[in-house]
């Protein structure tokens, strides 16, 4: 078995846990929640709450099944969800005091579920390998530093993402995409920057990639040139190298 097919092996079975193992352990709690409760036959109607997570979570493992970036966002919620949830129904239905656990349940939920995530994306994307090229997955890359750019490389462009928080009541945060084909890409290089360049950036952004000592990747597209500090660089421009060698004439 090839590396990259034992990390496809290993990260979907963590993917699968995530979006329906854990909707599954939590249809399983609230049934024993239900079960050990003293209320009607009318309390059996809190199951329907996870049964629809467990479709909504079979739904997106289809949808997201090859964004790594999606998985720990996904463990978080559903991690979070089946703890409150779950002290909740204890809670409403007599089965059991939870109520001032509750909050700590709900955190110990989001945590377990965001480390799945983690796990399942670093058992595919770390280290980086060239091979990740020929998969299927939409490659994510974070950049080195206090920043909020992360490179992501699908089968047709590469896209560098920006998370910023916008100053709104509601206090939403919003992604900013600059996105090239990747047959508009001119230049990759793989460097090494000393932390003492100035590196300046195309389009402006709120938290912009400093410079700092390791290895960076350059990217030329449309005349426009990205400096992007990053610890594996090098396999980086090769995985970019192989996907635009699939799709250039």
């Amino acid at each position: 078995m090839s590396s990259l097919e034992a990390r496809h092996r290993q990260a979907q079975l963590v993917v699968s846990f995530i979006y329906v193992g854990i909707p599954l352990i939590f249809l399983g709690l609230v049934l024993w929640v239900c079960a050990a409760s003293d209320e009607g036959a009318a309390k059996w109607a809190a199951a329907l709450v996870p049964v629809a997570v467990l479709a909504v979570g079979w739904w997106r493992r289809g949808k997201s099944r090859y964004l790594p970036a999606h998985w720990p966002r996904a463990g978080f919620l559903l991690g979070g969800v089946t703890a409150l949830f779950t002290a909740f129904a204890a809670d409403v239905l007599g089965a059991g005091s939870l109520a001032l656990w509750a909050l700590p349940i709900t955190v110990g939920g989001t945590i377990l579920g965001s480390g799945f995530g983690r796990y399942a994306f670093r058992a595919l994307m770390v280290p980086a390998i060239a091979e990740l090229a020929d998969s299927e997955y939409e490659l994510s890359f974070r950049m080195r530093g206090l920043t909020r750019l992360r490179l992501s490389v699908d089968a047709s462009q590469v896209t560098l993402h920006e998370q910023m928080v916008l100053q709104t009541v509601d206090g939403e945060s919003t992604v900013r995409e600059k996105s090239y084909p990747l047959t508009a890409i001119t230049g990759i290089h793989a460097v090494t920057l000393s932390g003492s360049e100035r590196l300046k950036y195309p389009v402006a952004m709120k938290l912009a990639p400093a410079s700092s000592p390791g290895p960076a990747l350059i990217l030329q597209a449309q005349g426009q040139d990205w400096v992007l500090p990053q610890n594996e660089a090098p396999a980086i421009a090769e995985i970019l190298e192989r996907r635009i060698g699939r799709v250039s004439p």
